[in-house]
This record gives structure tokens, C-alpha cells and sequence, in this order.
């Protein structure tokens, strides 16, 4: 589509009225255009364009529902060429002559602005607008987000389209991709911000690849809905989007660590076998998956019980050896009349409809299907029913839904007619509006049916395709992936993109679901997933095993390794999602997005930061080779040897295949758990903190609760807080306690690194405690802690 001028193109004209009413401001124009902008803090502005000055009723799947506007002060003066709406931080000017939107930072600064501004097109097909938006593209400017994208980090001169779409093998820059995520940030000069294109339908962005000075997004139905979100850290832009769209519920702990799948384990025997395997190789490993081939010819709620005769049985035998069970629950139900899921949806009328009344007929892994209308309360509700079996009578811990953009085999669009009917919340409309947000409903259904009947205990879910605030909901995985260095690669950056999102707690399929690695690429694909917040192996069974013994002995004793690091780790990447969920603080952190100063870090996507504490870089080349590598400012350790390096530097380390790049910030405190094959096998009573010494202070974090329950919303949770502070001849750690949960932990395990040699005298709490190879046992509850 070309965004020239054209003669169907239609643009605001001359301002005839603007006033501010308490956080909105409204502007009406000589031809009708109207918009309303919402201030929903200081930092967070709506803009809300019609093109004939009425707006339909407000509603969206996007935004957090519980989400709230935060009072400040605004206000709006008239000046000869212009109104300026002002808050603390941010400053609008609305040109009187055609309505264009210049943004600047409280110090003038221009941040955002608009190029042609708002326009669009009549949509002679289908009636409605094509609404579009373009705004000045700086020469320096850098753009990331938009989700699942398969593309460099920094995605400027690039385009893309939203339409969640099965796109089986994808490679770099493929496009579109599962997921809908309408969220950019652009830099530039130092300052960020994001763009929240709320907006349902078709969707493109363009960032200077049709036009190098102006990006533009657009989509094919709907209302032009943005949010500008300032920062002017990225960071902080990016958590503020990710609050709006909401954070989801902590995890069970059991979700953060390794699991197993393939297309598919069966018979039973073969996941017992998958099972005892997994423990005689003293593999850590926490679920078990079962894909579509446990169910009966396909057909969703139901078992085969030739390959499983006893599901209850094989779940709990599964459960006393320190798996859970996780399924597949696909939307499309097969049409037969003798299936008591197809013939309930039929009768109650719940499947999706085309304008004249005939259901959705289309072919996926059962043959002819019918499609629930996720986007119906009364449909979602009797879905969320339909778990009752699989989760309250059998056990089963989580659900992964697949194939939801929603995915049809054997037609050119791969997808729904676009005039299938959608209930939308009681908002009727088209497939065109509600293709992007299907697979987020579906996920929302399955997590409140999970949850329902999970006795209160937290769930893991998955799903393929979602719109903004799937999070909310759900986990991800990147898809249909391919066994090769540019995937490992791609599951890296996508990981990233994802995070910065707002969706953090995502994965890719760890080696790869198509074709099979070898078990150089299979150990270097752990390396990096251990540090993925979903860490799972899935594969298709057609092009061979990729169980973690698969590749010979060699090769499993160093996946054992890292899958054990991952368990060590597991109350930091905890903390980390803890932070997530209370902030909207990433878990994966580009380094553009963790230090947007340092100009090198532009266009860096092969480190990260996991946390806020430790970089990580997937290596791709052979081993052997030099790993070339850039790490941000200040002082790094080895995670290795506790080497120190300067950062703001380029290195390049050589590796071999048991080690990787791994680097801790000085002053962090990091917490280890010992390692277990499941968690909470044992009881922890003593957790080490690696104590990283920093010339300087730094606060670093701990989070505990009882890892399944909910009693985390009513404080019961133990947040640990570390201030350390060190100089060269003292170092101070203290520790401050949030909440009230009675932890089983009773001392900490202290290993002091790379604090001076002549700091040998221990303090804590006022007594002198012995320091043996700088290590010391102390006291869980200590207070105050000095090395001098």
C-alpha cells in the first residue's frame, strides 16, 4: 500500500474548537475530524482520531482493564499557531491548520513528530477507513519491539505486517508471524519513547523503508487509537507500556524450570520411558508434554486410551517423580456428532458463524472442524468448564494452546473468511477485527478454566498467537522454528523483542522444531534457553530425537551442566519475574534498553541482559573460535573464573563447549539454590549469595513465597533487599525484609568475590563471624554485614 499523496487521501483541516476537561482534551476540526486525548499520567498520552466526529463505544482487548490513570496536572493554552497541552514531563503542540501532533520532553526537546500526521482512506470494500499515521523518521533515530518479529534488533528501514499467521519454518525476516504485538520504541538523540498502536485489524509499520524520512503505521479498518509513552529511558517506556497492558500473576516456580516435549511422546510406556531416563541421567527437568497424539483421532478433552489407557494413573506416577504433565488443547473441534465437546458447542451455538448463519468449517489435525467464538464471554466460560476433567480429575498442571492465530490447512489465506462473525464482547464484528485477538482470547478461556479448577494452585499456560496483553494470560514460544545457527540466533533477538513487549516470560524451541541439530548446536541452543525465562525442548519427531541423551555421552554431560546452572539460578530468574510482575520490568533486557548512553549499544542483539544483573551472549560460531563480545559500562566478573573486565570494551574470549559467555555486574549479590532434579525436592535451608565486590554501591534482590499458591497478592512473600556498599578498605552489605512469609530459610552461604586481599575481618549484626576461603556461614535474617 503507498502512502504518497493521493487523491483519496482525506486530512484534517483548520482547528474550529479544542478545550480541556479535567485528564481529556478535545479537538473538532472545519471537516469533522475529531480527537480526543487522554492523559492517563504525565508520561502516557491517547490520542483517539474520528474521521466523521463520532466514536463508537471504547473498547479493547489491549489495555490492562484493571489498569488506572494516574492524576496530574494539565493544562492547555491557545497560542496564535497552535494549542499546547502540557503536563510535567511532556508537552503537545496541535497545530491549528491541519492538526499535527509535535511531542517535546519538558525541556523542549522534540521527541515525536507527527510528518503527514493523521490521514486516511475510505475502504470502498468493505466499508469504513483505512486509517493511517505517519511521523518524521530523525536521520539517528533507532526503533525496536513489534513482538515476534525474526529480524535484527533494531528494526529501522524495515517493514511489517500484523496478521497472526502459521508461518511453518520461518527464517530471518519473514513476515507476518504469529503474534500481534503493536508496540514500537524509537530513540533518538538520547531521549526514548513508545507507540502503542491500539489497533485490531490488519496492521503495517513502516520505519523509513519506504521513505527514509517518515515512519508510518497504518491499518485497513478500525479507529487511528495510539498512546505515546514517554520515558526518557527506554526502559522506563518500556515498563509503562507493559503496566497498561498488564503484568501477568507469578509463575509457579515449577514453570522456570527445564522441560521436555516433542510431536509427540506415545504410548504411555514411551513417556514413562522419557520419564526414567530423564532421572537415571540426573537430568534436572520439572514437566512433561504430551502433544496431540495423547487425545482420541485429535479430538480436544478426550484421551486415546489404546496409547493411554490410564492418563489419571500415568499423571500421578509422573507427579511422585517430580514431573508435571502439561497437554496441547487446540481450538478447532472436530464435527461429529457422536463427540460430547462438538455437539455441546453446537447446541449452545458458541462456534464461529459466517453472515448468513453457516458455522466455519475448516480442516486441521482432526479433519473438519468447528471453531468456538473465543471472543464471547458466555463461550469462554463454558471453554474455561470444559478443563474440569483434564485438570481437576486428572491432574494435568498446565495447558499450551496451538494453532490459534487461528491456522486453517489447505486454504491460500491459511486462516478464517474475513466475514466470519465475531461477538467481540458484545462489540459484533468481523474476522478482520478479531483475527489478531483470537488466540489471545483462547488463552484467556483456557487460564480461567486452569485456574478454576487447579485447586489453587498456579498454572503454567502457553499460547502461539495473541494481540498486546496477551501476558495477562499467558506464556510463549517463538514458534515453528528451524535446527540451525541463524535460529539460535533468531531465538536470541526474538526473545528479546518479546521481553521488551511486554510479553517476558517467552522461549524458543530449544534446538529446533524442525530438522535436527547436531549435539554441538543442541548444547549451544541450552546455553542460551537456560536464560530464557520458558525453557523447553520441543521437536517434531519426524526428523529425529533431540531427547537430551540423543547426541551421545559427551554431549549430555554438558547439557546435564547447563540445565544444572539453570536450577542454581532459579531464585534469581525468580526475582527477576518478580520484578516483572510488580514493575514491568523485561526480563531480557537488550543492551540498548539497559544503557541507552553508550551509542554503541544501537544496534547490539547478540548480548543481553538477563535481569538487571547478568549478560549473556548465545555462541555461534564453531567452538574454538573466538566469541567476539561488547560489554556495557562498568565492571563485570566471569561468571566462569571471576576474571574482572572493564566494560565500554570489545573482547573476544575463546570458549570451549562447557562454557559460554556469562558475566555478573559488580556489587550484585546473586543468589544460588543448590541444585535439584525438580523443584522443591528439598527443602532449602541454605541459599549461597555470590558477593561481588564494587568499588561503589549497587542494591541487588531475592524473592521467595511458597512457589504455587496465591497468598503472594496478600503480602505473603519474603522480598529480600541487598544495599552493598565498598570502598578500598571496607565493604557493607545490608539487608531489608518486605513482607511476611515464613521461609524455610535459615543462613546463607557467603562467597566474597574479588573484594580486596586485605579484607579479611567479618562483622555482622555486631559479631565477628569466621571468613573461611571468603566464604561464611551466616544467619538468613542478618541485618548489617562489614569486611574490613
Amino acid at each position: 500500500m503507498n502512502l504518497s499523496f493521493t487523491e483519496k487521501e482525506f486530512y484534517p483541516t483548520q482547528v474550529v474548537k479544542a478545550e480541556l476537561q479535567g485528564q481529556r482534551a478535545t479537538f473538532r476540526t472545519e471537516n469533522s475530524v475529531a480527537l480526543n486525548v487522554y492523559i492517563l499520567s504525565a508520561h502516557i498520552i491517547r490520542f483517539r482520531y474520528s474521521t466523521d466526529g463520532y466514536f463508537h463505544p471504547d473498547f479493547s482487548y489491549g489495555p490492562d482493564p484493571s489498569y488506572q490513570p494516574i492524576s496530574c496536572k494539565v493544562t492547555l493554552i491557545e497560542e496564535e499557531s497552535h494549542y499546547e497541552l502540557r503536563t510535567e514531563e511532556i508537552t503537545c503542540l496541535f497545530s491549528k491548520t491541519n492538526l499535527g501532533v509535535t511531542i517535546q520532553d519538558k525541556n523542549g526537546h522534540i521527541i515525536c513528530q507527527d510528518e503527514k500526521g493523521f490521514h486516511w482512506e475510505k475502504n470502498e470494500e468493505y466499508g469504513g477507513d483505512i486509517v493511517k499515521m505517519s511521523k518524521v523518521c530523525q536521520p539517528s533515530e533507532a526503533f525496536y519491539g513489534l513482538g515476534d518479529k525474526p529480524t535484527d534488533l533494531n528494526i529501522k528501514n524495515k517493514r511489517f505486517v500484523n496478521w497472526g499467521t502459521d508461518n511453518y519454518g520461518y527464517n530471518k525476516n519473514s513476515d507476518p508471524l504469529y503474534k500481534n504485538i503493536p508496540v514500537y520504541y524509537g530513540l533518538h538523540e538520547g531521549i526514548g519513547f513508545g507507540i502503542f498502536f491500539d489497533n485490531s485489524f490488519k496492521s503495517f509499520f513502516d520505519f523509513g523503508s519506504e521513505r527514509n524520512n517518515a515512519i508510518s503505521f497504518w491499518a485497513e479498518g478500525g479507529e487511528m487509537n495510539y498512546y505515546f509513552i514517554g520515558g526518557p529511558s527506554l526502559l522506563d517506556a518500556c515498563k509503562r507500556y507493559t503496566r497498561l497492558t498488564g503484568t501477568p500473576d507469578m509463575p509457579p516456580l515449577w514453570s522456570l524450570g527445564f522441560q521436555q516435549c516433542k510431536w509427540s511422546y506415545y504410548p504411555e510406556s514411551q513417556v514413562r520411558e522419557i520419564a526414567d531416563t530423564m532421572r537415571k541421567w540426573e537430568i534436572p527437568c520439572d514437566a512433561i508434554y504430551l502433544d496431540i497424539d495423547y487425545m482420541d483421532g485429535f479430538r480436544c478433552f478426550t484421551w486415546d486410551k489404546e496409547k493411554f489407557p490410564d492418563p489419571k494413573g500415568l499423571v500421578k506416577d509422573l507427579k511422585n517423580q517430580g514431573f508435571k504433565t502439561m497437554v496441547i488443547i487446540d481450538p478447532g473441534i472436530k464435527i461429529d456428532k457422536d463427540y460430547w465437546v462438538f455437539k455441546e458447542g453446537l447446541e449452545k451455538g458458541y462456534f464461529c458463524r459466517r453472515p448468513d448463519g453457516p458455522f466455519v468449517n475448516g480442516k486441521v489435525w482432526p479433519g473438519e472442524c468447528y471453531f468456538p467464538d473465543f471472543t464471547n464471554p458466555d463461550v469462554r466460560e463454558w471453554w474455561a468448564g470444559l478443563y474440569k476433567e483434564l485438570v481437576e480429575e486428572i491432574g494435568v498442571a498446565g495447558v499450551w494452546n496451538d494453532m490459534n492465530e487461528p491456522a486453517l490447512f489447505e486454504v491460500e489465506s491459511k486462516t478464517f473468511p474475513l466475514d466470519v462473525l465475531h461477538d467481540h464482547d458484545g462489540h459484533l464484528c468481523s474476522h478482520r477485527k478479531a483475527h489478531n485477538v483470537y488466540g489471545m482470547m483462547m488463552a484467556r478461556a483456557t487460564a480461567e478454566g486452569v485456574k478454576q479448577f487447579a485447586g489453587g494452585k498456579r498454572s503454567l499456560i502457553i499460547t502461539r498467537s495473541g494481540y498486546a496483553g496477551m501476558q495477562r494470560y499467558s506464556s510463549v514460544w517463538t514458534g515453528d522454528n528451524i535446527a540451525s545457527v541463524e535460529h539460535l540466533w533468531l531465538a536470541s533477538t526474538q526473545a528479546q523483542r518479546l521481553s521488551i513487549s511486554g510479553v517476558s516470560f517467552c522461549g524458543s524451541d530449544i534446538g529446533g522444531f524442525i530438522n535436527q541439530p547436531n549435539g554441538e548446536l543442541f548444547v549451544r541452543w541450552i546455553q542460551l534457553g537456560i536464560f530464557h525465562p520458558f525453557c523447553r525442548v520441543h521437536s517434531s519427531g519426524d526428523h529425529g530425537d533431540q531427547e537430551p541423551w540423543s547426541f551421545g555421552e559427551k554431549y549430555t554431560v554438558l547439557f546435564k551442566e547447563a540445565v544444572e546452572l539453570r536450577y542454581r539460578l532459579l531464585p534469581y530468574i525468580y526475582t527477576a519475574f518478580y520484578q516483572y510482575h510488580k514493575e514491568g520490568d523485561p526480563m531480557l533486557k537488550p543492551l540498548v534498553f539497559f544503557d541507552q548512553k553508550d551509542t554503541n549499544n544501537i544496534n547490539k542483539d547478540h548480548e543481553f541482559i538477563c535481569g538487571n544483573d547478568i549478560l549473556v551472549a548465545p555462541v555461534l560460531n564453531k567452538t574454538g573460535q573466538r566469541r567476539n563480545l561488547y560489554l556495557p559500562e562498568g565492571t563485570w566478573y566471569s561468571y566462569w573464573d571471576n576474571e574482572v573486565y572493564q566494560g565500554a570494551e570489545n573482547y573476544a574470549p575463546l570458549y570451549d563447549l562447557k562454557t559460554f559467555p556469562l558475566f555478573v555486574q559488580a556489587g550484585t549479590v546473586l543468589p544460588l539454590y543448590p541444585v535439584m532434579q525438580y523443584v522443591d525436592e528439598k527443602i532449602i535451608d541454605e541459599v549461597t549469595l555470590n558477593v561481588y565486590y564494587k568499588n561503589g554501591e549497587y542494591s541487588s534482590y531475592y524473592y521467595e513465597d511458597d512457589h504455587e499458591g496465591y497468598g503472594y497478592e496478600n503480602n505473603d512473600f519474603r522480598l529480600a533487599h541487598f544495599k552493598l556498599k565498598g570502598a578500598g578498605d571496607y565493604l557493607e552489605l545490608n539487608q531489608e525484609i518486605e513482607g511476611t512469609f515464613q521461609v524455610n530459610l535459615k543462613t546463607y552461604r557467603l562467597r566474597f568475590i574479588g573484594h580486596p586481599e586485605a579484607l579479611n575481618r567479618l562483622e555482622i549484626d555486631g559479631h565477628l563471624v569466621e571468613l573461611n576461603d571468603n566464604v561464611a556461614i551466616v544467619s538468613s535474617a542478618f541485618k548489617h554485614l562489614k569486611l574490613s
